[in-house]
């Protein structure tokens, strides 16, 4: 008697364990169902959301951000060298070692580098330095491109020779 009580009342528990799963379940349909019917009313209300379409056929993009490939052309300019004009370069002394010249050099900050032949700069690079001179090509001028490289020569004084 006592196995066959049990045996009912298990039957019973697993009975009411499964209505209570399908409530569950017939719950989260409706949900579902719910959340798919606002999705349909919010759609016919909105308009669809397209890209314009354009032609280049030889014009510029009138829709490209141009100040954003600027941005970000400076960005991986900023990780090659230092943002420093050629123009407020000074130098200060010019080292021999192992047979290269090495150029001492100031920014508008007096802030010691030591540069070598293919130093890049924000307009431009090391060009040349040989023992009283260092020699800087310009390629830009104010962020674009020059259309004739300038070479810059800065020559280090008698008094700082010494």
């Amino acid at each position: 008697m006592k196995k066959a009580l049990s045996l009912f009342l298990l039957g019973c528990l697993l009975c009411l364990s499964h209505q209570i799963a399908l409530a569950q379940q017939e719950k989260q349909e409706a949900q579902t169902e719910e959340k798919q019917e606002i999705q349909k009313e919010i759609s016919e209300i909105m308009p669809k959301q397209t890209r314009p379409s354009y032609k280049r056929e030889g014009r510029k993009d009138p829709f490209r951000d141009m100040l954003a490939q600027q941005e970000s052309r400076r960005a991986t300019e900023g990780e090659e060298g230092p943002q420093i004009s050629v123009e407020n370069l000074n130098v200060i002394g010019i080292v021999k070692a192992r047979g290269q010249f090495t150029a001492i050099i100031t920014g508008p900050e007096d802030f010691p580098l030591f540069v070598k032949v293919g130093h890049k700069f924000s307009d431009g690079f090391i060009l040349s330095i040989n023992e009283s001179q260092v020699v800087f090509r310009k390629t830009q001028e104010r962020g674009s491109p020059l259309f004739k490289p300038k070479d810059i020569v800065k020559e280090i004084t008698t008094e700082e020779r010494r």
